[in-house]
């Protein structure tokens, strides 16, 4: 069967592409061997968004005296059971709603298997396409150490109907510490480890740090510069830290140290080039080829498969270029549904540094912000960062309620390549927690 584009994973950059592809008129194939929506949808983004949710609201009510609210029972029950049914009833319906966007696509169910550059099997059937765009995102990574398999990883987490006394999580990434603000809510005793100085150590470390110390203050201990060596039966954690071992015992283990590339079958062996198990890309997203590329084909990579940005919204917009869209790749913001919430966009400060950049540094409390002060959330900070000599805004780092939601603001003006006094020169309702930001600006 041919089609114009084959699409291989039906995660946010395929079905995505897919959906912009068919509206443009081509006759698009979408080939997913699991369920619609990928990994973000179904064992990512959005189930842990709604984990977030429900943890959100039993601090809220469990903290409802401090607002003037008072409950008959301090300590609500957490019927996670529930919670769980809420998580996949959440996934259900825009997992029906992604099925309701392709109704113009062919929706190929199956495992993709390269016959050659141009020509995909799915079950014996053969499809082939001009242009064929690989998007098969990642799966949870290892540590390789003696008994790293005993340890869960996230997706067996998000399947559990009832949660453990307590729990080791190893590594203080996005996902490791999603999950560890999420079951401490809900009353499980955690401990992180990190091999990393600091927490999150992609962000400004100024920003984690702050996370860190509100983290601890909830009641979760965070263990930073210590590694790993083993994992034994039992849920013991063995590690290392300035050169005294000890060992962790908890009810049970989450690996979250990253994710790794998933390719489909048959590609490597046709000699593309990879990075650390990336499929490596050029700046259109187009396929490294070890020798020459083929001529009857063009093969694109996006997404978690070519390593780049493993995040969704990054997957969706690498899209957009395989289709001719033009997308700054280097303004991506990124998130963490933690409590407080933390978001940054562009770069850190010890980046900036490391460029030799000459930078001026703006930070706002948001114990000085009303809104922050009414809703009890004053332990938090926004920090921006600018060029001297160009004005133009180089990153933005935010610890604090609905980061995730304020940080596109500074987002949409790095984007359009606008100086940072453009948000302070734009009127800010208040009180909000927009204001922050500005108040950063002036700094």
């Amino acid at each position: 069967m041919t089609h114009d584009i084959i699409i291989i994973g039906a995660g946010p950059g395929g079905y995505e592409t897919a959906v912009a592809a068919a509206g443009r008129g081509l006759r698009v194939a979408l080939i997913e061997r699991g369920e619609l929506g990928g990994t973000c949808l179904n064992r990512g983004c959005i189930p842990t968004k709604t984990l977030c949710r429900s943890a959100e609201v039993a601090v809220t009510v469990r903290e409802a005296a401090a607002y003037g609210v008072e409950l008959p029972d301090d300590n609500p029950v957490i019927n996670y059971a529930a919670v769980a049914d809420r998580k996949d009833a959440v996934v259900a319906q825009l997992r029906e709603g992604v099925a309701q966007l392709l109704k113009g696509v062919d929706v190929v169910k199956g495992e993709a298997s390269f016959v050659s550059p141009a020509e995909i099997s799915v079950e014996g059937a053969i499809y082939s396409a001009p242009r064929i765009i690989i998007a098969t995102g990642s799966a949870p990574a290892r540590l390789p150490v003696p008994g790293a398999e005993l340890a869960m990883t996230s997706d067996e987490l998000l399947s559990m109907t009832s949660l453990p006394s307590s729990i080791v999580i190893i590594g203080a990434g996005v996902i490791g510490l999603e999950f560890a603000s999420v079951l401490n809510a809900f009353g499980v005793k955690v401990t992180v480890v990190e091999f990393c100085r600091e927490v999150l150590p992609p962000f400004d470390a100024e920003v984690a740090k702050r996370l860190r110390m509100s983290l601890k203050r909830r009641g979760i201990d965070i263990l930073t510069d210590t590694r790993v060596t083993a994992v034994e039966a039992g849920m013991k954690v063995t590690c290392e830290a300035k050169g005294k071992v000890k060992t962790l015992e908890a009810e049970a283990v989450l690996m979250a140290v990253g994710r790794r590339p998933v390719l489909p079958p048959g590609l490597e062996s046709l000699g593309i080039v990879l990075n650390r198990g990336a499929i490596m890309v050029d700046d259109d997203m187009k396929v490294q080829w070890d020798g020459k590329a083929p001529e009857d084909v063009t093969v694109y990579a996006i997404g978690d498969v070519n390593g780049r940005c493993m995040l969704a919204h990054a997957a969706t917009a690498q899209g957009e270029i395989v289709l001719g869209e033009k997308r700054a790749l280097d303004v991506i913001p990124s998130a963490v549904f933690t409590m407080p919430e933390c978001a940054m966009v562009g770069l850190t400060e010890e980046q900036c540094a490391a460029r030799g950049l000459d930078i001026k540094v703006g930070k706002a409390t948001f114990r000085a912000n009303g809104k922050a002060v009414a809703m009890g959330e004053t332990d938090c900070m926004v920090k921006v960062i600018s060029d001297v000599s160009t004005g133009r805004l180089l990153g933005c780092h935010i610890c604090g309620p609905h980061a995730a939601d304020l940080i596109q603001e500074a987002a949409t003006v790095m984007s359009a390549s606008l100086p940072a006094a453009a948000i302070a020169d734009a009127i800010h309702s208040h009180p909000t927690l927009g204001e922050t930001l500005r108040a950063a600006i002036l700094q």
